[in-house]
C-alpha cells in the first residue's frame, strides 16, 4: 500500500518527498513515540494548569470556578484549532506547531474535565483509564495483525469519521439558531448507543495512526515527520478521550 495514497486527505504526497541525503534524517518509529510521550506530559502539564485554576476557584464558589477557567477554555479552543491547521498544511513546521497544539488541548482539556469532575465525582480518571486501555487494546490488535489497515478499511474509517464531523458540524449550526439535537447531548439509550459508535471510530483511527507512523518510518520519511506523526496520534488521543468522557457524562446522569 503507498502511504501517499491514503484517503486520508492530509497524507498528502509532498508530505513524503525527502529533502535530505543522511539517513539519521529519516523519520524512525522510536523517534516518533518520543515526541508522542513529549507532547503527552505537554498536554498534562497544560490540564494541571486549568484543572488547579478551576478548582482553586470554587473554594468561593462554582461561578468563580467557571469565570477562572472560561477564558483559558477559549485560548485552548482557538489556539488548538489554529495549530492544527497549521500541522496539517505546513507539516515542516510540526516541530514546533505540535508542541504548542499539545500545550493548548492541555488547557482546554484541564478545564473541561474540572467541570465534569465537580458534577460526577470520579468521572475524570476513569476516563484516563479508559483511554489508556482502548489506546493499548488498538495497539495490541493492530500489531498481531488482528486488524490488518488495507484501502477498504481506510475508506470505512474516514468515511465515518467524516459522517460524525458533519454530524457534529450539523449541530453547531443548528444551535445558532436555538435547536439543539438531544441525541448528542441527552442521556437516552439512542445517546449513548451514539456515543459508543463515536467512541469505536475514535478507536479504530488509532489503527489508521500506527500504520501511518509504521509505514512512513519503513519508507523513509523525512525527520521532521516524526513531530507529524506524534500530532496525528495525539489529536486522536484527545478526541477518543473527550468522547469518553462523554459517554461516561451521560451514564452518569441517568444515575
Amino acid at each position: 500500500m503507498n502511504i501517499s495514497k491514503s484517503s486520508n486527505p492530509v497524507f498528502r504526497e509532498n508530505v513524503f518527498s525527502r529533502d535530505y541525503t543522511n539517513p539519521s534524517q529519516a523519520m524512525t518509529i522510536n523517534g516518533t513515540m518520543n515526541k508522542t510521550a513529549l507532547m503527552l506530559l505537554l498536554v498534562i502539564a497544560g490540564a494541571v494548569f486549568t484543572w488547579n485554576k478551576f478548582f482553586d476557584a470554587i473554594a468561593t464558589s462554582p461561578e468563580a470556578g467557571m469565570a477562572a477557567v472560561g477564558p483559558w477554555l477559549l485560548v485552548g479552543g482557538i489556539g488548538g484549532f489554529i495549530t492544527v491547521l497549521v500541522t496539517v498544511f505546513r507539516p515542516q513546521s510540526s516541530g514546533i506547531s505540535a508542541p504548542i497544539y499539545a500545550v493548548f488541548e492541555g488547557l482546554l482539556l484541564g478545564g473541561i474535565s474540572a467541570i465534569l469532575e465537580m458534577q460526577f465525582s470520579g468521572i475524570v480518571i476513569r476516563a484516563v483509564a479508559l483511554t489508556m486501555a482502548v489506546f493499548l487494546a488498538m495497539l495490541f490488535l493492530y500489531r498481531s495483525g488482528a486488524i490488518k489497515v488495507t484501502n477498504k478499511f481506510m475508506m470505512v474509517v474516514f468515511a465515518a469519521t467524516a459522517g460524525i464531523a458533519l454530524v457534529y458540524l450539523g449541530s453547531f449550526i443548528a444551535g445558532l439558531f436555538g435547536a439543539q439535537m438531544s441525541f448528542l447531548y441527552g442521556n437516552s439509550n439512542f445517546s449513548i448507543g451514539f456515543s459508543l459508535v463515536v467512541v469505536a471510530v475514535a478507536a479504530l483511527n488509532l489503527v489508521l495512526d500506527f500504520s501511518f507512523i509504521e509505514r512512513a518510518s519503513a519508507s523513509g520519511a523525512p525527520k521532521y515527520m516524526e513531530w507529524y506523526g506524534a500530532f496525528g496520534l495525539m489529536v486522536t488521543l484527545v478526541w477518543l478521550y473527550l468522547e469518553i468522557l462523554r459517554l461516561l457524562s451521560k451514564v452518569a446522569s441517568r444515575d
